[in-house]
């Protein structure tokens, strides 16, 4: 029989699910069930749960055809459940590794209607903080079960679905469901809680409680925080059909209420001004009508105070306090962030030096309007013309051709733009003047910290790459591939972003994950790969011989990622060998990272005619597109290579060590768009059979293509255009 049925509601959550269905499925307990409940989640959740319920048979993914919320959709999933336990687990947190083994012998040794577990609030800057467990339970009651009134305390525990598992029987005997709307949880927990004969405890950190930086409804105003009302509304209208039988709990279950209520009201993210009055009286008239004859137990201290005001309904008193508080709070704060930040105010502005005057001078052109008809456009840290921005540039002066594009760009890098890109150069005045009045700054990197995101400006942020490897917040996880990452400031920059552009669903999940904030994604291909979709065989042949490489020979593109934790490696790779396999017609261009510009020199001779350093070629779309097959391991280019659909091969002699030092977002070995050599001569031999074009091989890219270029059809750059420039919405999608 199954133990344990997962129920996992999705919606809006694709950053995280596969994190949380990994956490679930990795576990070293075999006899589980996972129910996904796809809650007709407008972006990739849905899609996510049935990858993995063809994957794995203990997964099973149902697609609502409308949307009905938190608790409704949990329904769904309890209704499907099979396991003798249910644990309610929220798509966006995760399990602890092998914690499922402590909670399977815990049920198994003491049967419990109910078992809390403990967790942890896990922030996005990978900190985390402990729950009240230890202070509700400071002698944990270890394997014995109890019944509610007799550790009434058990209440002040955070009254979540998903901090317990509850047997399935006692649900259904019991008629226990999920209310719709806002604070399901309430009306679920608590009663629970009441109705069970045995309730257990076990100590073991085993939820990871995401914190979110953005997206979360307890960090979105509105005035649906006030069906928190109706929640606690069935739970006592609940007790009063359960009668006498619960009624000693009245007093404890009455004091967890008025604290709910003030912790939602003093939550300034939740409850807007205009809505605290309405909201304080709410509180109020509850108090008056669900106090409990005989009283209750009223807190110490400031929240004692704040029970009695409610009881007296003493709305400006109440809200006079919180101001003064707050005050109190914010002055505490404030002198502390002063101190922390005068020193190193002063340390830059010694080390700014002449550049403090070009900084007045940016601050003086912010206060001019914003230059309507101007977009700024830079790529890889102002390297040159290039990328998605190169993309986007060019198909706004074909369809915005009011719109003026001016480039950043470094002095060495002026001579590589194309004739007629108009250019300021990066740290000079007129640099500064741009930045400050342009209506548009699109760039596929972040722009300088001292960039200021003023009202009526654009940001949109490019990207260029699908990644393979973490990024952003998520690189917290892999120290040696985040030395002298600054998160905070990162997060700074990131909420400058209006809109980031996405290749495709995967893209949009990892970057929804690693860059959290309130920007908009538009999820409509790359532009920069436009070229390879709309390139015509003469353009091909152009590119080839420029190139010098003639109609007859195979050409075979070589291009690494870098390694951040390995400075200066370089993967074991004979140039030389590998040319003299491909035979007198093949050809090698290798093109290293642009962060080893200077780390090109070949180890031994090589024939100069057939191997060829092409680093230095400014748009990588021309190597792709004189390419036969490309042989990569980590970098992004195998997900635009794949766009031409010919052979990609992975050439990955160090992924273990490369996915534990810098961290992946997915196998390339495992889930691959063409042919692996793990090693050299692994390599070769992939050469040597023609496995690189055998029928595996192909059936592998079309799983890849299918999966990261479906968007790719000529018309990215075009979209993005019509969407920021023009402000043209898009059709909406098909309903669910």
């Amino acid at each position: 029989m199954t133990l344990i049925s997962f129920v996992v509601p999705a919606f809006r959550v694709q950053g995280y699910l596969r994190e949380c269905l990994d956490s679930i499925l990795g576990q070293p307990v075999a006899d589980i069930e996972v129910i996904g409940v796809d809650d007709c989640s407008p972006d990739g959740s849905g899609e996510i749960l049935t990858e993995y319920a063809v994957r794995d048979e203990r997964m099973r993914a149902v697609r609502l055809t409308e949307n009905v919320g938190l608790g409704p959709a949990r329904n769904v999933g309890l209704d499907r459940a099979v396991g003798e336990y249910v644990w309610f687990l929220d798509g966006d947190d995760w399990l602890a590794p092998d914690c499922l083994t402590e909670v399977a012998d815990r049920l198994r040794a003491t049967r419990p209607d109910v078992l809390l577990v403990d967790h942890v609030r896990t922030w996005w800057n990978e900190t985390a903080t402990r729950s009240g467990l230890p202070e509700v339970f400071p002698e944990p009651p270890g394997a014995r079960t109890f019944r509610l009134r007799d550790r009434p305390e058990t209440m002040r525990l955070l009254h979540t679905a998903w901090n317990r598992l509850v047997r399935r029987r006692f649900l259904l005997d019991a008629g226990l469901r999920f209310a719709p709307g806002w604070y399901e949880d309430v009306s679920f927990s608590y009663p629970v809680l009441m109705a069970a004969e045995r309730v257990g405890v076990l100590d073991r950190v085993c939820v990871n409680y995401r914190q979110r930086r953005a997206g979360a409804i307890t960090r979105t105003r509105g005035d649906r925080h006030f069906e928190v009302f109706d929640q606690w509304h069935r739970v006592f209208r609940l007790m009063d059909e359960w009668g006498p039988a619960v009624d000693d709990l009245r007093p404890a279950l009455f004091e967890r209420m008025i604290w709910h209520y003030l912790t939602v009201l003093g939550n300034g993210q939740r409850i807007a001004p205009e809505l605290r009055p309405g909201f304080f009286a709410q509180i109020a008239a509850d108090y008056a009508r669900w106090l409990p004859p005989g009283g209750y137990r009223t807190p110490a201290g400031v929240e004692g105070l704040k029970h009695r005001l409610v009881a007296a309904g003493r709305w400006r008193t109440f809200s006079a306090l919180r101001t003064a508080y707050r005050a109190r709070d914010v002055a505490r704060r404030t002198a502390r962030t002063t101190r922390r930040r005068v020193a190193p105010r002063a340390r830059r502005a010694a080390r700014l030096g002449r550049n403090a005057v070009l900084h007045e001078y940016y601050r003086a052109e912010l206060r001019r309007p914003v230059d309507a008809d101007l977009a700024v456009y830079a790529a890889y840290w102002y390297r040159g013309y290039a990328c998605n921005p190169a993309a986007i540039y060019e198909a706004a002066r074909r369809l915005a051709p009011e719109i003026r594009g001016v480039w950043i760009v470094r002095r060495d890098r002026v001579h590589t733009l194309p004739e007629g890109v108009e250019y300021v150069v990066a740290g000079t005045p007129a640099y500064h003047r741009v930045l400050a009045r342009a209506r548009w700054l699109v760039n596929n990197v972040n722009f300088p910290d001292f960039v200021r995101k003023r009202p009526g400006s654009v940001h949109v942020q490019t990207h260029h790459g699908t990644p393979v490897k973490v990024m952003g917040l998520d690189q917290q996880r892999h120290p040696i591939g985040a030395v002298g990452m600054d998160f905070a400031g990162l997060l700074r920059r990131v909420d400058r972003w209006d809109y980031s552009i996405s290749a495709n669903s995967f893209s949009t999940q990892m970057w929804e994950r690693a860059y959290p904030a309130a920007y908009t994604t538009l999820e409509v291909g790359y532009p920069r790969n436009d070229r390879l979709v709309t390139a015509t065989a003469e353009e091909v042949l152009r590119v080839r011989a420029e190139l010098g490489v003639g109609p007859g020979e195979r050409v075979v593109l070589y291009a690494p990622t870098h390694r951040e934790h390995l400075p200066g490696y370089r993967p074991p790779f004979d140039p030389q060998r590998l040319v003299d396999v491909l035979g007198p017609a093949g050809r090698l261009l290798m093109r290293s990272h642009y962060f080893h510009d200077r780390d090109r020199r070949p180890r031994r001779p090589v024939d100069r005619e057939r191997v060829r350093d092409v680093s230095d070629h400014q748009r990588v779309e021309d190597l792709y597109l004189a390419a036969d097959v490309l042989v990569t391991d980590y970098s992004s280019a195998m997900f635009d290579y794949a766009v031409l659909d010919r052979p990609v091969v992975i050439y990955a002699p160090d992924s273990e060590a490369y996915a534990l030092a810098r961290g992946v977002y997915f196998d390339v070995t495992a889930e691959p768009p063409g042919a692996v050599a793990t090693t050299f001569a692994g390599l070769l031999d992939l050469f040597r059979s023609g496995e690189v074009d055998a029928e595996a091989a192909t059936k592998a890219r079309q799983r890849f293509r299918a999966r990261f270029c479906a968007l790719d059809d000529g018309h990215a750059a075009e979209r993005v255009v019509r969407r920021v420039f023009l402000g043209e919405q898009p059709e909406p999608g098909p309903a669910c």
